[in-house]
């Protein structure tokens, strides 16, 4: 007995659900989680920018508040007053401060009372702070602040946890530099806090730098040490990473017993107790896990009825769709039955709507000739393999041979020091400066080779911001003038007359000024360098880049960018291999390369560190023995308070900067 085989129907109609459903559930479990994900995210982000504002808001009032104390004790009422004026200005405070002024005091010099006093009696804690008794200079400045815990608070600040009291003292000197009055003022600064569901403002927790908890939604944890509070662990990395410089966010489980998890975004806030006297506060914004996630409830609805909706509507096409295909089987099926011998042979029927097989014959041609095409396509990235595992094996080599000298030499020196080979201390220097040239030029190849990788991989990234560039040029002349000076060089330099302001990031700059320059000077034996600075518009980066700057036609008025040329008399470059010196791993010439040692980097590492601060480098040579020609233009900074570096005193767009024949010292 076998089992009777299913249907076609049937078969596609069960293969579509059995498909589609898993594929459903899937998709809406991955959704699910990649929205719980994101929700999280934006959580945290929006905790870390609300604990930095509660921070940046608590910062300005207290230094309102200081201000506010230092104003006052510097009023001619309290210097000169009698305690009758002195007490209706004080009266008055509320009337002009932007906090809420709980109570103050006004202690005489000398005396254990005070003459002015709205504030309850204060615990010894609250002693007055010990001032000089005649004014120095810094007297004027002095004061001193301590942050009370909402517990300590009134009775109308307790059930408010989104004020934080201080009190702030500051001593009242009279004209005559003689210490009259203490004042003290107890004061409440205002935190906006909300941790409804949907708002990821949160609670403000403030820890101060002795771990005592000053603000907490929770009133039994206020004025308690993190220690001895729920999740101690946990607020006390937190209050290591402010410590640290970092401002992050961290799930904490044991924070309140209303929720189980809660996301918490920390920031640090100096605080300056007394002149000189800064303490680092940690400043928490703490929302329910389950608030920061109330959007995921309507995604999960909308996504089970999305589901339903698509299940329904997925069994209405399985059936279309396995009738639609059945149909034409079954046809043929009976019109296969119906025929007996040959003599019954009929035209199979071309009448079910389906172009598939009439054209079978022409897209099985266009397939054959897709075919071709591909293997055309293979066989050329083949041959472009082939060449890239050349070149990579050619460098590979080179840069091996690059790595092995300084390296031998290194090796070598350190040797001959170490067991004693030298006659004297000198020597041992000699050999010990020849180990350590060879390990900076070693650790040059190798921060070469790690920046094309990182430019290779797109994570190389620049700190653009303005620099000068003529102090870029003098650094990089003055770093060659050595070599220069060395080899008989002549070295042609511009003297700038006046700072030139560019966007960009100095250290890399300074790299590709360096690379540039250390061409020039290995490449030339005999002759001169030559470098010139001059300024060009826009309309003249178009044009062709050998032109010298007499033969720039510039039409507008202002130049816009600035042109750098270092030219040299040295070996120069066959036309046609000039193109690949960009191209990392490309080298025209590896026994020029041997001859005179690098790995054929500094190029590509420099056109790609240009081109980041939106500049351009070309090379440019009139062929073997004829000398090289590298052109880099770079915009100017033309922001309004950049020194304004071209304004009146700029020469023409066209104009080249005088240059000078230099010896030892760089002019720039």
């Amino acid at each position: 007995m076998y089992p009777r085989p299913a249907s076609f129907r049937r078969i596609l109609l069960f293969q579509i659900l059995l498909l589609s459903v898993p594929i459903l559930l899937v998709g809406q479990y991955i959704t699910l989680r990649k929205a719980r994900t994101s929700l999280l995210e934006t959580a945290r982000q929006n905790l870390i920018s609300s604990a930095m504002r509660k921070s940046d808001t608590l910062a300005l009032g207290l230094a309102s508040l200081r201000s506010s104390v230092l104003t006052l004790t510097q009023t001619t009422v309290l210097q000169t007053g009698n305690v009758a004026e002195a007490q209706r200005a004080l009266a008055a405070l509320d009337r002009r401060l932007p906090f809420w002024v709980d109570c103050v005091q006004l202690w005489p010099a000398q005396g254990n009372a005070a003459v002015v006093d709205t504030c309850e009696p204060l615990p010894p804690a609250a002693a007055l702070p010990v001032w000089p008794a005649v004014a120095t200079a810094d007297s004027a400045n002095d004061f001193s602040l301590t942050a009370l815990p909402t517990v300590d608070q009134p009775t109308e600040a307790s059930v408010n946890p989104a004020y934080l009291t201080v009190r702030m003292a500051a001593p009242v000197y009279t004209p005559a530099g003689q210490l009259r009055y203490t004042l003290r003022l107890q004061a409440r600064l205002s935190q906006r806090q909300n941790a409804a569901p949907r708002s990821l403002v949160g609670y403000t927790v403030i820890v101060d730098d002795s771990g005592r908890i000053l603000m907490h939604p929770d009133a039994q944890q206020r004025g308690q040490n993190i220690d001895q509070v729920r999740d101690a662990e946990r607020l006390n990395s937190i209050v290591g990473n402010v410590q640290a410089g970092n401002s992050e966010a961290l799930h904490l489980f044991n924070f309140d017993p209303a929720s189980d998890e809660w996301i918490a975004g920390y920031s640090g806030l100096e605080v300056e107790v007394a002149p000189g006297d800064r303490r680092l506060w940690t400043v928490l914004a703490v929302t329910p896990l389950d608030h920061s996630l109330q959007a995921l409830r309507d995604i999960r609805q909308i996504l089970l009825v999305l589901t339903l909706g698509l299940l329904f509507a997925n069994a209405l096409l399985a059936l279309y769709v396995a009738r639609r295909l059945s149909l034409p089987i079954e046809h043929l099926s009976c019109h296969a039955q119906q025929i007996q011998d040959h003599s019954q042979i009929r035209e199979t029927p071309q009448d079910f709507k389906i172009r598939e097989l009439d054209h079978l014959s022409q897209v099985l041609t266009c397939m054959m000739k897709r075919l071709e095409e591909r293997a055309q396509e293979l066989h050329h990235a083949w041959q472009d393999a082939q060449l890239a595992n050349q070149l990579k094996s050619e460098f590979l080599a080179n840069t091996s041979h690059e790595l092995r000298t300084p390296l031998n030499a290194i090796i070598g020196c350190i040797r001959l020091v170490r067991d004693g080979c030298c006659d004297d201390r000198a020597e041992e220097l000699e050999f010990l400066e020849r180990a350590d040239q060879a390990a900076i030029h070693l650790l040059k190849i190798i921060n070469d080779i790690l920046d094309i990788a990182k430019i290779e991989s797109g994570t190389l990234t620049l700190s653009l911001e303005p620099v000068e560039l003529g102090a870029i040029l003098k650094e990089a002349l003055a770093l060659q003038t050595l070599q220069i000076e060395q080899k008989g060089l002549s070295l042609i330099a511009p003297t700038l007359s006046q700072p030139i302001w560019i966007k960009g990031d100095r250290n890399k700059l300074k790299q590709v000024l360096l690379n540039i320059l250390y061409n020039a000077v290995k490449f030339t034996e005999e002759g001169t360098i030559t470098l010139q600075v001059d300024f060009i518009a826009a309309a003249a980066i178009a044009l062709d880049s050998a032109s010298p700057p007499a033969e720039m036609a510039v039409e507008e008025a202002d130049p816009t960018h600035v042109r750098i040329r270092v030219q040299d008399t040295g070996i120069g470059i066959d036309p046609n291999n000039q193109k690949k010196l960009f191209r990392p791993f490309v080298m025209v010439d590896g026994s020029t390369t041997r001859r005179f040692e690098g790995t054929g980097l500094g190029l590509a590492i420099s056109k790609n560190l240009v081109e980041l601060m939106n500049g351009q480098i070309t090379l440019v040579s009139a062929g073997v023995g004829k000398g090289t020609t590298v052109q880099i233009i770079l915009p100017l900074l033309v922001e309004p308070d950049a020194a304004h570096p071209l304004k009146n005193s700029q020469p023409s767009a066209t104009q080249t900067v005088e240059a000078t024949t230099v010896g030892s010292y760089p002019p720039l």
